[in-house]
């Protein structure tokens, strides 16, 4: 969680930038002092250099390693150049150095070498009897954030605020905490107050910018990029922003030029051209292809690189009917992807067979009423490429429903009542003792914390975060008179359609065939027991269905929102909302079902995938009570 003291080119550098113009004006000199290269680093961040910024930083800081300036200089570049976990380890250097309390160093240290269990007995035994050091306070939340308890790091910045009002660096850290919990309202209010004293600090714009996409400004943050892609030309990771953000705010041609120049910036930058395959219409010429092929051959491409090249190349060879090569450099992107991250199957079943089991008809019919009573949301849930985001369209073109795009806030509430976790907390076994008092509370923090997201005063507003279903039950005893509607798909042309898509965030089982037959047959036995528990309180959409027939299919969804039928939403291809998903290019033409059977031309290599379904394949349309 980075957070630079100053941004380099700030005030507070002036004199550190007057002489890095002195040495870069000198051609070839090089730097060889920490201070020198401390000047010359900050000149480099003044004029957009931010790699080359970036090297001087962690040279002065490898000759002064004491040099909290040089690290926290280093962490501010590496936040705009997108390497979080390096801003990360930078970041905890800045602090390790800045320290002079003995007492603190042993926990700056061990912050540093990744042991988060020593450094927060250290620190929690230290703030027992000096409850106040705001510096303290700051380590703690860093040491939150890093095992991703951001509710205790957001309390801990708030209490470190609250004692030091002018503490910028605890500030920043709040503004990080809260952008990463989706509350992008008071992370922006947060980074305002920032901002008014350094309007200039390049890190804090980057992250309001997010910030301003995170609460649908797409307007506002596209400005914001505009202006960072115009002071810092050669930066590939702002081209690459502000590619993402005009292509949810539906503006195609900006988007594409953008990822453009994002790999013009950085030919090894395999996100922009991932970026490009994932707007689904884009087609790449053969020079391209040997662009690509040349830098997988490059050994130091990173990981995260190499896979983005592999999933593009996948959707190159597919758009030209190689389905062979494109099978395998989707497979090699995935098993990239999977070895990175931590997921485990028998966790997802074991989560939901403890669902199964707390949410009885019995417990449901107990509780029946007693959340929030208002009726605005409508929850699409399902699983990822199920055609969720086509439902969204066809639904926010209707006079009285606004789409909005995956709210966190259902999880986030889920977690917070399992203790910081959904699985192996308190969840969901804790609902059981909540009455009507405390489930009303909940249904109106969510309806709270959803509001930013409204733009309009429409009476219904959609939530189409797909992992919802998980949260079915919850949803319906906080707020009962919500409606909740599952997006469903043939299971492998829906698994194989997640199998090839890469994720930014979450979706850890689609990276592995057996991982995901095995979620997708979890969450059909999950959605059964709610049509038992709760019957009628989900309508079932199959993906074929409303490409065969989408006004019979759309007529049945909005009467059973008690909603009356509307022509433009038939016309939803028209509507210039913003999208947020894989599929926003996709639902911005007709209807086609062209989609409906593209896996048979994977099937030779499905196997696993169809042996993990088992069941959940067979018995693919059944009808609700």
């Amino acid at each position: 969680m980075t957070a630079p003291d100053q941004a380099a080119g700030s005030p507070d550098a002036a004199t550190a930038t007057a002489q890095g113009s002195a040495l870069a004006a000198a051609a070839g000199r090089r730097a060889t002092g920490a201070k020198e290269q401390l000047a010359l680093a900050h000149e480099h961040a003044r004029n957009g250099r931010h790699e080359e910024a970036a090297a001087s930083f962690r040279r002065g800081a490898e000759l002064d390693r004491n040099s909290f300036r040089a690290w926290r200089g280093l962490a501010d570049q590496l936040t705009i150049l997108g390497d979080s976990a390096g801003a990360d380890a930078a970041y905890a250097e800045s602090i390790r150095a800045s320290v002079t309390n003995p007492e603190l160093t042993a926990a700056a240290s061990a912050l540093c070498d990744g042991k988060l269990a020593v450094a927060e007995r250290a620190l929690r035994g230290y703030l027992y009897a000096a409850p106040t050091d705001v510096a303290a306070i700051r380590m703690l939340a860093e040491v939150g954030a890093r095992l991703g308890r951001y509710e205790d790091s957001e309390k801990l910045l708030r209490r470190a605020l609250d004692l030091s009002p002018s503490f910028s660096p605890a500030r920043h850290n709040y503004a990080l905490v809260l952008h990463r919990q989706g509350k992008g309202a008071e992370a922006l209010a947060q980074l305002d107050q920032l901002l008014a004293a350094e309007p200039d600090n390049a890190s804090y714009r980057f992250l309001r910018a997010a910030a301003l996409a995170r609460v649908g400004d797409y307007d506002a943050a596209i400005g914001v990029y505009r202006e960072l892609v115009s002071e810092h030309p050669e930066n590939a990771r702002a081209w690459l922003s502000l590619g993402h953000v005009s292509r949810t705010a539906g503006n195609f041609t900006e988007s594409v030029a953008a990822y453009a120049r994002s790999i013009a910036c950085a030919a090894n930058f395999g996100e922009a051209y991932w970026s490009l395959a994932n707007l689904k219409t884009h087609r790449f010429t053969d020079s391209d292809r040997l662009a690509m092929l040349d830098q997988l051959r490059r050994a130091d491409l990173t990981p995260e690189d190499r896979f983005h090249f592999h999933y593009a190349l996948g959707k190159l060879y597919e758009d030209r009917g190689e389905f062979a090569q494109s099978f395998e450099h989707y497979s090699s992107g995935a098993r990239l992807r999977r070895e990175g991250v931590v997921y485990d199957a028998g966790d997802t079943t074991a989560l939901t067979d403890e669902l199964i089991a707390q949410f009885s008809p019995a417990f449901m019919a107990e509780r029946a009423g007693l959340g929030a009573p208002a009726p605005d949301p409508i929850f699409v849930v399902g699983l990822p490429r199920a055609g969720s985001t086509l439902l969204e369209q066809i639904l926010a073109s209707h006079s009285a429903i606004e789409g909005t795009m995956e709210l966190p806030d259902i999880i986030a509430l889920a977690k917070e009542i399992g203790g910081g976790k959904v699985r192996g907390g308190a969840y969901p076994e804790a609902l059981a003792d909540m009455g009507g008092d405390e489930l009303r509370r909940l249904g109106e923090l969510y309806l709270s914390r959803t509001r930013a997201q409204r733009k309009t005063a429409k009476p219904h507003f959609i939530d189409k975060m797909p992992n919802n279903f998980q949260h079915v039950g919850l949803i319906r005893l906080i707020l009962p008179n919500a409606k909740i509607i599952d997006a469903r798909r043939q299971p492998m042309a829906c698994c194989f359609s997640a199998f090839k898509q890469h994720f930014a965030h979450g979706q850890r089982f689609s990276y592995d065939l057996r991982d995901l037959g095995r979620y997708y047959a979890d969450y059909v036995r999950l959605m059964a027991r709610f049509d038992e528990a709760a019957p009628g309180a989900a309508h079932r959409v199959h993906y074929e269905d409303m490409v065969s027939d989408p006004e019979g299919e759309t007529r049945r969804l909005l009467a059973f929102l008690d909603l009356p039928f509307e022509a433009a939403c038939l016309e939803f291809h028209t509507n210039d909302r913003a999208v947020r998903t894989a599929s926003s290019e996709q639902v911005r033409r007709p209807l086609y079902d062209s989609a409906l059977e593209h896996w048979r031309n994977y099937e030779t290599w499905l196997g696993p995938l169809r042996e993990a379904l088992g069941p959940a394949l067979d018995n693919y349309r059944p009808r609700l009570p």
